[in-house]
């Protein structure tokens, strides 16, 4: 089979004006980047306030292995297969961050006979949202290391400046840094550090913010450091904050590309799921659900992560509920969650995990029963997508199916669309037209008044499966002094590994018998929520021995190649 990019680019892309026009988008209401790209002005959503909304499809998955279970691929594959039934369908996904596409995973497009187009564009570039995030978010750096070498009126703690820079590559070596070396007039020396523009409070706040001048609120109440005396010192503070937004404008507006059958895929934001809520923005779902029979968003990694945040943040800001969720898995996966195989990148796969076995598959598939819990514990109806891979059996299929059905699932089934397309979904977005007409009661797993301990234990306990919770010292004292600051009533955005229902990446299935360690609880004001650090988590990513970004060049046509 052909890889990924050559796919993508032996397709022949609509124009895509043609594609807005399909969904009923007027010249003057998206902006041309060229022939397959334009920016959709969010004028477009207030011009149909009065139209009904379609269904909202959210699909997420069981924990993942490190390679990930082709979850992109299942959302952009499904925007494919609804129209093969007869539906209009917007796909809703976030933008990669450099980071991972020239690291470890590649790029994020989805896969074979599913992805968006252009795939080079939207692994790169794309619009430059990203880099406006970056520039927004340094100008903040150096206006508040200004405000410190020209004496720090505002009596700013230089311990307490929680404000870092950013870059969108994987860099550890700037993880920790010293800046202001170099004499009084290069600035006040002090310990800093980069995070990957992916984990920016900006790049949570553009997937949260409902129009331009929330954006500029949210912007004008992010806190960067503490006086001396305890009080927050935010970006309006150091009047940065409209300059900020100024460079954000042209970012809030979504990106609209298109599949490889040439339906409608809007590309807004990208934040991190595993320190941030992991998904696209509330704008681009607001403007799907305006112009298409269904939008299909994707939330980041494992239901315990990107749903969980998707429902308790991202819902609570936007308003809407999910008609139905997509929950999908993998043969290996399940395998690997009996605890008996080990995956890492770069390593060749143990050749056990292509054998039929049902008894490991049975072991593992406690992770699938404990996910789709999860996500049946907000109120939604849940359908199974099984990844097919050539080396999968029906008997292996069959299993999963019946442990889906018998766990909750209104309906589990196979794909076939990274080599059939939209084709190798119809069944699957057939399932999905019905488990959307379900009467269904959405909730969440916590009040928004709860103290912020009695929200993370919720979490722990509801979702995670945690015996309970050990706050340490410093997590006990930020959570004092946050309250007293008045941030208690917003929802908690848990920081911890995707790679476990856990806060131990090496607990795989569905582990019993622990506690979580949450080591502190920080404040993205701007965002509108809180975020608990559960073990060590990293903001800023390392490459590999053997990155991506090594097979990566431009032939002699000038076209990539090597990114997959």
């Amino acid at each position: 089979m052909l890889s990924d990019i050559e796919i993508a680019q032996r397709a022949t892309p609509r124009p895509i004006s043609d594609v807005a026009a399909g969904l009923g988008l007027m010249p003057d209401e998206i902006e041309l980047f060229g022939s397959t790209k334009a920016k959709v002005e969010l004028s477009a959503i207030k011009a149909r306030a009065g139209r009904l909304s379609g269904k909202y499809v959210v699909v997420s998955a069981i924990t993942p292995t490190p390679l990930g279970e082709g979850k992109t691929l299942t959302t952009v594959g499904l925007g494919q297969a609804f129209a093969h039934i007869g539906h209009t369908a917007i796909t809703t996904i976030r933008q990669p961050s450099l980071g991972p596409v020239f690291g470890i995973k590649g790029g994020a497009a989805g896969g074979g006979y599913s992805q968006v187009l252009p795939m080079e564009d939207f692994n790169l570039h794309l619009t430059g949202d990203a880099h406006a995030i970056s520039a927004a978010h340094n100008l903040c750096a150096a206006f508040l290391d200004n405000h410190l070498h020209h004496g720090n009126t505002l009596g700013i703690d230089t311990h307490s400046v929680t404000w870092r820079h950013v870059v969108d590559v994987s860099d550890r070596a700037l993880r920790g840094i010293v800046v202001g070396l170099g004499g009084r007039a290069n600035g006040m020396p002090r310990e800093s550090g980069f995070d990957i523009v992916a984990a920016s409070e900006l790049m949570a706040i553009l997937a949260l913010a409902e129009d331009l001048h929330d954006l500029r609120a949210r912007i004008g109440r992010i806190v960067v450091a503490t006086t001396r005396d305890g009080r927050p010192v935010t970006t309006e503070d150091l009047q940065v904050a409209g300059a900020m937004t100024v460079l954000m404008r042209d970012a809030i507006k979504p990106n609209l590309l298109q599949n490889l059958e040439g339906g409608p895929v809007l590309v807004h934001a990208g934040p991190f799921a595993n320190i941030a809520h992991g998904n696209s923005s509330v704008i681009a779902d607001r403007l799907g659900l305006k112009l298409a029979d269904y939008v299909i968003t994707e939330a980041g990694f494992g239901a315990d992560m990107g749903f969980e945040k998707f429902a308790n943040v991202k819902c609570r800001t936007s308003g809407l509920e999910p008609d139905c969720a997509v929950l999908v898995c993998t043969v290996r996966a399940l395998k690997m969650h009996s605890g008996r195989f080990s995956i890492k990148p770069g390593r060749p796969l143990d050749p056990a995990l292509a054998e039929e076995d049902l008894d490991v598959l049975r072991e593992g598939s406690c992770n699938l029963v404990k996910q789709i819990a999860n996500v049946r514990a907000f109120g939604v109806p849940v359908v199974v997508a099984i990844n097919h891979f050539p080396t999968d059996t029906p008997a292996e299929h069959e299993l999963i199916r019946d442990i889906a059905l018998e766990s909750g699932a209104v309906a589990a089934l196979s794909h076939t669309m990274h080599s059939d397309g939209g084709a190798g979904g119809v069944d699957l977005a057939s399932a999905i037209v019905s488990a959307c007409e379900r009467e269904h009661d959405f909730t969440f797993t916590y009040e928004t008044t709860d103290p912020i301990s009695a929200k993370i234990e919720a979490i722990a306990a509801k979702v995670y499966g945690a015996d309970g919770v050990d706050f340490a010292p410093a997590a006990v004292r930020a959570m004092q002094v946050l309250t007293g600051m008045g941030f208690d009533r917003i929802p908690v955005c848990m920081a911890k590994t995707p790679l476990s229902l856990s806060h131990d990446p090496a607990l795989t299935g569905c582990p019993s018998g622990w506690r979580l360690p949450v080591r502190d609880v920080r404040l993205a004001a701007g965002a509108g929520f809180l975020y608990a650090l559960c073990g060590d988590i990293l903001t800023m990513p390392g490459l590999p021995s053997r990155p991506a970004g090594e097979k990566i060049d431009i032939d002699s046509d000038g076209n990539v190649v090597g990114l997959f």
